[in-house]
Order: C-alpha cells, then sequence, then structure tokens
C-alpha cells in the first residue's frame, strides 16, 4: 500500500501506518485538520513503556506509603526519575515543546479553570460524602514539617514539568501512538490516577484522576507539552503552597 507523505496527508511529515485502511484513516484525520498521524511519527515499543509503569508504581508506593523521609523531596525526586528516563528512551521531543505566547496564556487560563473545577470539587464533596473533608486535610498533612517556599520551589521547577514529561509526553503519547487516540489518553489517565492508589485516600486517587484526564486532554487536543507544563506547575503550587484548599 501506498504509505508515501502524500497518501498519509501529512504536510510533509511520515506516518508510519503500514496497512490500506489505517492509511485511508489517517489521510481523513489529517484532511479533516485533527492532527490526525503527528504523534505516530514515534514507533510504539512495548517493553520499555511497561517498565516505565511498574517502576513508576514502586516509586509511588515509597512516596505515597512509606512515612520515612520528605513527601515532597520523594515526589519530586520520583517524578524527575520519571522524566529523565522518558527523555532518555524517547529524546526528540521538540515538536511537542513549544513554550510562546500562547502557550503560555494557555497554560496560565486552564490552571485556573483546574483550581476552579477543583474548588467546586471540593464544596460539593464535602457535603456528600462524610469522610471528603478528613481525606482532603490528609493530603495537605503530607507536607507537615516542610516550609511552604520549599514546596512552591519544588512543585514549581521540578514536580510539575517531570510529571508531565513521563505522564503525559511519554506515557499518553506512546499509547496514543498504540491505540485509537482517545483510548491512549483515557488509558494515561487511569494509569496516572492508578498509582495514587498507594495513599490510600479515595479523594487524592479521584484528584488525580480528573487532573490527569484534564491536562491530557490540553496535551490531546494541542499537540504540545509546554502549556501542560505551564498548567500543571502554576495548579499544582497554588493548590498546595499559595491557596491551598
Amino acid at each position: 500500500p501506498d504509505t508515501s507523505d502524500e497518501a498519509a496527508g501529512t504536510g510533509g511529515r511520515r506516518c508510519t501506518h503500514r496497512t490500506i485502511g489505517h492509511s485511508i484513516w489517517c489521510a481523513a484525520r489529517h484532511i479533516s485538520g485533527s492532527g490526525g498521524c503527528a504523534l505516530n511519527r514515534v514507533e510504539f515499543r512495548s517493553a520499555p513503556l511497561i517498565g516505565t509503569i511498574l517502576l513508576a508504581t514502586v516509586l509511588w508506593f515509597v512516596t505515597f506509603y512509606l512515612t520515612w523521609a520528605t513527601f515532597w523531596i520523594k515526589i519530586s525526586f520520583s517524578a524527575a526519575t520519571l522524566a529523565i528516563l522518558s527523555l532518555w528512551l524517547q529524546p526528540n521531543r521538540k515538536e511537542h515543546l513549544k513554550f510562546n505566547m500562547n502557550a503560555f496564556i494557555l497554560g496560565f487560563l486552564s490552571a485556573s479553570v483546574l483550581y476552579l473545577i477543583f474548588w467546586i470539587g471540593k464544596m460539593v464533596s464535602t457535603v456528600l460524602l462524610p469522610f471528603a473533608g478528613s481525606q482532603i486535610g490528609g493530603i495537605y498533612d503530607k507536607g507537615v514539617g516542610t516550609p511552604i517556599w520549599g514546596i512552591a520551589l519544588l512543585l514549581f521547577f521540578i514536580t510539575g514539568p517531570a510529571e508531565e514529561f513521563y505522564w503525559r509526553g511519554y506515557l499518553q503519547k506512546n499509547l496514543m501512538v498504540r491505540y485509537v487516540q482517545w483510548q491512549g489518553w483515557l488509558l494515561a489517565t487511569a494509569i496516572y490516577a492508578g498509582v495514587h492508589i498507594w495513599s490510600f485516600n479515595f479523594m487524592l486517587i479521584g484528584a488525580a484522576g480528573v487532573a490527569g484526564a484534564f491536562w491530557g486532554a490540553m496535551y490531546w487536543r494541542y499537540k504540545n507539552l509546554a502549556p501542560v507544563i505551564i498548567s500543571h506547575s502554576i495548579w499544582s503550587t497554588v493548590i498546595f503552597a499559595v491557596f491551598p484548599m
């Protein structure tokens, strides 16, 4: 089958599909202006991906379940480890990392929207769920003993960017190559929420699912990790260090 750039409709970017059906689907997606197979220029490799998921599960276990060491140091180290590993496994990220004015505006606005979503969520959940208040408080208790300025610096410069490099820039990106894009987004969101199970905190697992779905949808829509990094960094810094709930 013809899998040339023209046949795939990628505007000079080669599509990795190798079947007639996929080529037709890809061309239709690009003609519709949806971004189509931009992510499919990365070949899917299952073994490294599964390995990083297992590592993330272990790191989140150490971070959330084991009580030794400072929580914010542990989460920053865990996120940075996954980010460095993902950059090593998949170093070519330039086409999906564009910091410009639009990225900064979108990042700021989306962080504001997500903060509002969480504020409404807290109001509703504390009315409907008797345990919500104590579990939300339990999330903030993990930071006891760490200076607020230290939490803010770690979240803004390390944890926020590092999490996005791995969870959206590597995991979701590859899952969207392997599966239909909405399935890749959904699976990445489920894994991101799932590793938080070690907290044994229903509200935290739910919060991770909501935030993961939100940032994952941003990355899926804009194919640019920059506004997602900005959004995550601003939101996490504000909600944990500036204006806690």
